[in-house]
């Protein structure tokens, strides 16, 4: 399937390594720039090289913190006009309510709810003029299944959600649409270094905890982060005008309900 995105721009945040760099990949595999920030300059110029030498496309990397006003303004700096906008910010930590206070909250917030809002908000007029626009919200499959430990993430994704929802539907008619990407577990570092915490608590080696988790999964397995990417494009590409404020959930099945 032509995808219909060669030659446009997409600004992919936090996209070093994890999902965000399996988005920003399958994107740029499909011949569309990509601009991608993350906080460390390391790995994300090594990702920037890896994703020119197997595409050949034209690759910007911004180091930054994007859930801050200097990190966006330099991201936007570098991209403020993308046809594809991707949000993608590391979620906070778990822990029991009891233990937060206001600053844990409003910081949970500002990354995982208020900086998309605030990108969407810098980019989303010049993506109407231009009559095409994609944004693909990267939230987490605790959106529709609670994680009793990520109060904070639970909170400030849903807010997200319901933001997106609404939105959405006002900007569909310009070819305009927000969609999200909830992930289940995907093989990545986030995923192995949970793994290995959950090793040690429990005297066992991190392989079989990863095994376990697999065999968890009606599925089989965790996730390869490629066919997250592969999801992203199509949610981004030219065939996917109709699809509008949904939240399309990568679990392998582990979400049990009739309807979604």
């Amino acid at each position: 399937m032509d995808t219909g995105l060669k030659g446009k721009t997409a600004l992919v945040c936090a996209a070093s390594k994890g999902l965000g760099k399996a988005c920003a990949m399958a994107l740029a595999q499909e011949g569309v720039n990509v601009v991608i920030t993350a906080r460390g300059a390391e790995a994300l110029e090594a990702t920037a090289a890896e994703i020119r030498a197997a595409t050949g496309v034209t690759v910007i990397a911004v180091a930054g913190d994007i859930t801050t006003p200097e990190g966006r303004a330099a991201a936007l700096a570098a991209c403020p006009n993308p046809d594809i906008l991707v949000n993608n910010a590391g979620g906070p930590p778990p822990g029991d309510f009891r233990s937060w206070e206001r600053a844990d909250w409003i910081a949970a917030l500002d990354a995982n709810m208020l900086t998309p809002i605030e990108l969407i908000k810098s980019v989303i007029d010049g993506m109407i003029a231009k009559g095409f626009g994609r944004i693909v919200n990267i939230t987490s499959g605790s959106v529709k299944s609670p994680i009793a430990t990520l109060g904070m993430s639970n909170g400030a994704r849903a807010g997200l959600t319901g933001f997106v929802g609404g939105l959405s539907r006002q900007v569909a008619k310009h070819n305009v649409t927000i969609n999200n990407l909830l992930p289940g577990p995907f093989l990545t570092d986030r995923l192995r270094a949970n793994a290995k915490a959950a090793a040690e608590a429990a005297g066992k080696d991190v392989d079989v905890v990863l095994m376990e988790r697999a065999k968890a999964s009606p599925a089989g397995r965790v996730g390869d982060p490629a066919e997250f990417g592969a999801a992203c494009v199509f949610l981004c590409s030219a065939q996917s005008g109709f699809i509008v404020g949904q939240n399309l959930l990568l679990d392998g099945g582990a979400f049990n309900a009739t309807m979604g």
